[in-house]
């Protein structure tokens, strides 16, 4: 028999099968994608997994839906898939994940200004010790720090951060599952990114036959797949809970180098993936559904399929059919 702690367990751990992917992106990106080409990476995760979503939800926005798709895209994939890539590409070591590492922190403090949720010592104690877990397990000896790099990776965490409190502060038009909310955000963030990787990196790379595998696991698995657990997590989850998830990113991407890429794992190592995965652990107990501004107007239509089509957007024209086609989420020099 269903209990609504049996719910909530299955939907937190659906939801970390989010981060756990993302956690693979490093592995992936070096082992089988063309080198220094981020923006294009970046675009070929969302817009394709965008595009193959938006074909299988046949939903469009509709209304001020168009802007709001618009803002949560440029958050959650838009700035955040290159600022990751920046940071990563000129900060030393795990310096990256480690900023970004501050994103529950961000989201505590956002979700008490846009959600009404107070903050509480635990849930600001919880994120401090995640964040150092993360540090231990990716942070390597390294010389002076970039700013750029620094700055980039603070904000792709904001950026992110905004996104998840924000995506449950709007919610989804009434009757809108989130598999067409996750193609809104996907297909805006690859068309934003899109034309700036044109202009920095020109012309597309040729691909061979590792690259386009690499690049088809990334768009579906690791990005429509992953996406669409993540924000359907986000509106059956608190925004903290669904942050405190993500350190199991950098945790992934540190085992899948121990296990796929030959690198150690020393027992400083393996006391922060202890901290980092007791924090992820703690940052799901003891939570209570917000009341107040929730997850829109849709909380009230749970039952709907999430490919169902609503009154807050409209169908794709009859005869047409969408085109078929970043957090690099745990990247880490070493």
């Amino acid at each position: 028999m269903s209990t609504p702690t049996m719910n909530r367990t299955a939907t937190v751990l659906l939801t970390a099968l989010a981060p756990v992917s993302w956690g693979t992106t490093y592995a992936v990106t070096t082992e089988l994608l063309p080198a220094d080409r981020p923006l294009f990476t970046g675009m070929m995760r969302a817009l394709p997994a965008g595009l193959v979503l938006l074909a299988l939800a046949r939903v469009l926005p509709r209304g001020v839906w168009w802007g709001k798709a618009t803002v949560l895209g440029a958050l959650n994939i838009g700035a955040f898939f290159p600022l990751l890539f920046l940071s990563a590409y000129r900060l030393p070591g795990g310096m990256a994940a480690v900023v970004g590492s501050v994103g529950p922190l961000i989201v505590v403090g956002l979700s008490a200004v846009l959600l009404g949720q107070r903050p509480t010592a635990r849930s600001v104690l919880t994120g401090l010790v995640a964040a150092f877990g993360v540090s231990l397990v990716v942070l390597r000896a390294a010389g002076a720090l970039d700013v750029v790099g620094v700055a980039a990776a603070f904000t792709s965490a904001a950026s992110m951060s905004a996104g998840t409190v924000l995506t449950k502060r709007w919610g989804r038009p009434d009757g809108v599952g989130p598999l067409a909310l996750t193609a809104w955000q996907l297909t805006a963030g690859g068309l934003l990114i899109a034309p700036l990787a044109l202009l920095v990196e020109g012309a597309p790379p040729a691909l061979d036959g590792s690259a386009v595998g690499g690049y088809l696991y990334l768009a579906l698995a690791n990005t429509a797949v992953a996406y669409w657990l993540w924000f359907r997590g986000i509106g059956r989850l608190t925004a903290t809970q669904v942050t405190f998830l993500g350190p199991l990113s950098p945790l992934t991407a540190a085992l899948v180098g121990w296990a796929a890429l030959g690198q150690s794992l020393t027992p400083v190592q393996l006391a922060g993936m202890a901290l980092a995965f007791g924090a992820t652990v703690a940052g799901q107990l003891g939570v209570r559904p917000a009341a107040g501004r929730s997850f829109g107007p849709a909380e009230s239509s749970r039952r709907e399929t999430d490919l169902g089509v609503g009154r807050g957007c409209g169908p794709l024209p009859a005869g047409r059919s969408a085109p078929v086609e970043a957090p690099v989420e745990g990247l880490r020099r070493t």
